[in-house]
């Protein structure tokens, strides 16, 4: 398993935590369901919000400057401390960081945003047994729209601490939920090719692909997964739609040299 592989979903997710959480809707996942901004005053809000972007921007230093100020403002705020959190670590504070997510935590105990911040940071630091425990009490909250995503994350976290079997099963139950969700579909099938279970693999990628669009890792995996099967109808099919529909694709150019049967 590559390092790519090992981190997706957990790097998807911390994607998607920080461009959601700029704005003040309530819709989960964004900034109302951290802390909820809108019992927070007006100028501690403005601040947060601020901060998060200079975050996203990748401007540190700046962003540091308006969470402090907004923690100044409001300073028993769960999405404050959860975005220090999120900032120290990036700055290498790792101690500091921990201190922030559980301060988070203890003002917001039931914020599914929160748990999967803290999750995201334990997984990213070996820490598998608790990171999986914060995924999977989001997963569970009522509050929390995408249990699949957790459950996903909880999956990619176990693979990474190469507990394989753990893995599979939060990848299963993330399908039962949502039989759509793509990165569940692409973790789960190349575990499957880690364990040499080639055709489960690939039936669970063709399942996908009746109902839902391909993407280039889920055909050049099945591609992989035909080959390891020494399936040479299934590699040309895999091989001709990356070269259709993602003819500049690094995927499609991988694999454009060699004939379908190749080892």
């Amino acid at each position: 398993m590559s390092a790519r592989q090992r981190a997706a979903g957990l790097a998807a997710l911390l994607s998607l935590l920080l461009s959601a959480c700029v704005t003040t809707t309530n819709t989960v996942g964004q900034a109302t369901t951290i802390g909820h901004p809108g019992n927070m005053s007006d100028a501690a809000n403005v601040n947060m919000q601020l901060g998060i972007r200079y975050l996203q921007q990748g401007d540190l230093a700046i962003a540091q400057q308006k969470l402090d100020r907004a923690l100044s403002e409001d300073p028993h705020n769960g999405a404050i401390h959860g975005w220090l959190g999120i900032l120290n670590e990036r700055l290498g504070k790792n101690k500091d960081a921990d201190r922030e997510f559980r301060t988070a935590l203890e003002l917001s105990p039931r914020d599914p945003f929160i748990l999967n911040e803290y999750a995201v940071y334990l997984c990213s630091h070996d820490r598998a047994t608790e990171g999986v425990r914060y995924f999977e009490q989001s997963a569970t909250n009522p509050l929390y729209r995408t249990p699949w995503v957790a459950y996903t994350n909880a999956g990619v976290c176990l693979r990474q601490a190469h507990q394989d079997s753990e893995a599979a099963q939060r990848f299963a139950r993330a399908l039962q939920i949502n039989p759509g969700y793509t990165e569940a579909v692409f973790q789960s099938s190349d575990l499957d090719l880690l364990q040499h279970h080639y055709a489960d693999g690939r039936q669970r990628i063709d399942v996908y692909l009746l109902h839902s669009p391909a993407t280039p890792d889920l055909l050049l995996l099945g591609w992989r997964l035909a080959r390891a099967e020494s399936n040479a109808d299934a590699q040309q099919r895999y091989a001709g739609r990356l070269a259709q529909e993602f003819p500049n694709s690094e995927q499609a150019r991988s694999i454009a040299n060699l004939r379908p049967d190749s080892g």
